[in-house]
């Protein structure tokens, strides 16, 4: 029984969708945030229920898409306890199972690359993230890295596993798409036949520039790929934003609106509005949602037509889909902005799933008892 490996070219990064055969239940390691629509394709193709979305480590390289996963199927997200990703569903330990369907894979933790990378173990197959490559490993100069960790993780750990485990890695560079523990240590050029001193050695005298997208991405990914809610503070005015006008705090938002300033979209589907509640005086106007994600036909033309000339306040149920309809309505023309945390997202509890709520402990009027 294979993974679907699946690659992003722009980093170079492999996603891995793991399902079980009985149940139709899924995993998917280490996604991309602009490959979304492509792995949600795939779960469908598959006829698969994604139940975990599970991350390697906090990447530097690229922006995951665990956030929106979760936000479209209903998933919950794993990630490695170390890596500081507070807001995911469960923290990851070494030894810890996750289970899907009548599969599961097992967490093993594994630092060096960062301090709280994991690998994951599953029947004769491991995927090791950015710990260890094809012929190489990850570099351990930031984000709380040690070639000593390293050396400890792929030696005691990593090649203790049976020989003929098949390594998947987190990136290539060079079209190679999988590996096996007994090539590796035999073969891996930083690994094989070298001492601890000399590979912290080689790995001290790697330097390597910093990577790109380091400063957008980490933060963004310790947010599950969120990026408006990263280093989010008490400030009510909008933040800015790649992509579209900006996020704007609920209160911003209404004043905005009360005022004539700004219309105000409410993107999510009729069942949300009924489950959750209505939003008074809110254009609705669904966008992407699972499953297919079929976008409204009309989207475009209706947005359009909204409130020509006026800024567009983009509402959702988590603050998720909002971004995306932000950044569609900007790429028409139009000035659009995301509401921050959606009109589930009380932090006093009122408001949630199955119950009625919006953000009552505001004191807006933007809410259905």
């Amino acid at each position: 029984m294979q993974p679907i490996q699946l690659f992003d070219p722009e980093s170079c990064t492999y996603t891995y969708l793991l399902v079980c055969p009985h149940s139709g239940e899924a995993v998917l390691i280490d996604p991309v945030d602009h490959q979304l629509e492509r792995d949600l394709v795939a779960l469908s193709e598959q006829n698969a229920r994604l139940v975990w979305v599970i991350e390697t480590h906090a990447h530097a390289d690229h922006i995951t898409s665990a956030g929106m996963l979760v936000e479209h199927t209903g998933a919950h997200a794993a990630v490695p306890a170390g890596c500081g990703i507070r807001s995911a569903a469960r923290q990851l330990q070494e030894g810890d199972v996750i289970k899907f369907g009548q599969e599961s894979v097992t967490a093993l933790h594994t630092p060096g690359h960062t301090a709280g990378s994991m690998s994951y173990h599953w029947r004769d197959h491991v995927f090791t993230g950015d710990t260890l490559l094809i012929d190489g490993c990850g570099r351990t100069d930031f984000q709380s890295g040690s070639a000593d960790d390293l050396y400890t993780s792929i030696t005691e750990k990593l090649f203790t596993l049976p020989p003929d485990t098949t390594v998947w890695p987190g990136h290539d560079y060079k079209g190679r798409t999988s590996s096996s523990i007994g090539h590796e240590l035999t073969h891996n050029s930083r690994l094989a036949r070298r001492s601890r001193a000399d590979f912290i050695a080689l790995m001290n005298e790697l330097n390597l520039p910093r990577p790109r997208l380091i400063d957008v991405a980490v933060p963004a990914n310790l947010a599950l790929g969120l990026q408006h809610h990263a280093g989010a503070d008490d400030s009510d005015a909008p933040r800015a934003a790649a992509g579209y006008a900006g996020d704007v705090t609920p209160e911003l938002a209404y004043r905005w609106w009360k005022s004539g300033q700004a219309a105000l979209v409410d993107i999510r589907t009729d069942a949300e509005r009924e489950w959750v509640g209505f939003v008074p005086g809110a254009v609705a106007l669904a966008w992407k949602q699972w499953p297919g994600m079929a976008m409204n036909a009309t989207f475009d033309d209706d947005v359009r037509a909204v409130a020509p000339g006026k800024p567009l306040l983009m509402l959702c149920r988590s603050g998720v889909r909002s971004v995306a309809a932000a950044k569609r309505a900007t790429e028409l023309g139009l000035t659009a902005y995301n509401i921050l945390e959606g009109f589930e997202g009380d932090p006093n509890g009122e408001a949630h799933r199955g119950k009625r709520g919006g953000w009552k402990h505001r004191g807006l009027p933007w809410r259905q008892n």
